[in-house]
């Protein structure tokens, strides 16, 4: 499913060497599939904040707290032949909600060129922080949209 993915959209932007390690990087501490007939459609992950990631110290200034006191969403995608039936919304529900059962605000971080999954957070009300460049390497620079949470959590299962 992950290389469909990638294939339609290019997400991941950078095909892993070893997509299963990619999936479960040292700083998961939760991940959830989302599965129809059963079969997977859908998959998310919630890690700690890495140095690679910029919304949890553009979160934690605005808050005023320590950066510890977020958790990273990540990991999100969908089956191309899945999509349309809320499923990255209630992936991402169960994420926030984990983070808030950690005591703990989710932020994430997405490539801006990623206009689809911007369009899903800001449809769940998630906050857009700052767009920033990373360096990603020596030769790849990638403009990134940083996004918090709403205070209240995901309306996903609201709507």
């Amino acid at each position: 499913m992950l290389a469909a993915v990638h294939e339609r959209d290019g997400y991941p932007v950078n095909w892993p060497d070893q997509p299963g390690t990619w999936l479960t990087p040292p700083s998961l501490v939760g991940s959830w599939v989302a599965e129809r007939d059963g079969r997977v459609v859908g998959h998310v992950g919630l890690s700690r904040s890495g140095a690679g990631d910029a919304a949890p110290g553009l979160w934690s200034a605005r808050a005023g707290v320590s950066v510890d006191a977020t958790a990273v969403v990540n990991r999100l995608f969908v089956d191309p032949s899945a999509r349309g039936q809320r499923i990255g919304a209630l992936l991402m529900e169960r994420a926030v909600a984990d983070a808030r059962d950690r005591g703990a605000h989710a932020v994430l971080d997405v490539v801006a060129s990623d206009t689809a999954a911007a369009a899903l957070y800001e449809r769940l009300d998630w906050q857009l922080l700052a767009t920033v460049d990373q360096q990603w390497s020596p030769g790849q620079k990638v403009a990134v949209r940083c996004y918090a949470a709403p205070p209240d959590g995901s309306r996903a299962l609201r709507q």
